[in-house]
């Protein structure tokens, strides 16, 4: 990667994260935190605002805005890949939610590259077994929001012995696995956290309650309990 192609790389990077450290740049781009801090001041003589705060790293001060970029074809090809996995392992509202990114991606797309991308579309197919298939359900995009807003949620779920019951919950992620997507929360009612297939849960409530529970266990750490390879 050139110097120019790796300044503006920083700079999306920069744009998509609150605060980025200089050691996380390195990693991103394969080179030495020196490189990084020498990039950082190309960028700032260059007129972006970026400043910094110990110990979360650079920012850009809010109001700057890059304009809309054009995709390299590769790029575009990439997002079409993925679109075929979202729509096979995610549900209903994620994949409408990619779908609407996607087309605004296309939108800036050469009329060429549109036309490539048209024939590979019709060229890529996926087959999965309906089992396999997490179309019967669109609840992922509410408990994203609730994750990353800490608000506690109120679910209706079904068991696999086919019981409800009303539960108050605190997600705290989700994970994928057994083919299936699974929400893991804090549940107030067994006071202890609790592994919920997603496509048991029947409804969803979201009245914007903070969490009451302080310090819950990372994520990372609870997938060490999940009884599969990962």
């Amino acid at each position: 990667m050139n110097r120019i192609d790796r300044l503006f790389g920083i700079l999306i990077l920069l744009q998509s994260k609150k605060y980025i450290t200089a050691d996380k740049i390195a990693d991103q781009f394969q080179m030495s935190v020196r490189t990084v801090y020498r990039d950082i001041k190309a960028l700032i003589e260059q007129g972006v605002p970026i400043s910094f705060e110990q110990p979360k790293g650079y920012f850009i001060v809010q109001g700057y805005f890059l304009p809309p970029v054009s995709f390299t074809s590769d790029e575009a090809n990439a997002l079409l890949i993925m679109e075929r996995l979202v729509s096979r392992f995610a549900d209903k509202s994620i994949f409408t939610n990619y779908t609407t990114a996607l087309n605004k991606v296309k939108a800036v797309l050469k009329n060429s590259q549109k036309e490539k991308l048209e024939l590979l579309n019709e060229s890529i197919k996926f087959q999965l077994h309906h089992e396999m298939m997490n179309d019967e359900f669109d609840h992922l995009a509410t408990l994203q929001n609730a994750i990353s807003g800490q608000f506690i949620i109120e679910i209706d779920y079904q068991n696999n012995k086919g019981e409800t019951s009303k539960r108050e919950v605190e997600a705290i992620g989700l994970v994928f696995y057994a083919f299936n997507w699974h929400l893991i929360a804090w549940c107030h009612l067994r006071e202890e956290y609790r592994d919920f297939r997603a496509s048991r849960i029947i409804k969803i409530r979201n009245h914007g309650i903070p969490f009451r529970k302080k310090d819950h266990t990372p994520l990372n750490d609870y997938m060490k309990l999940i009884p599969v390879s990962h």
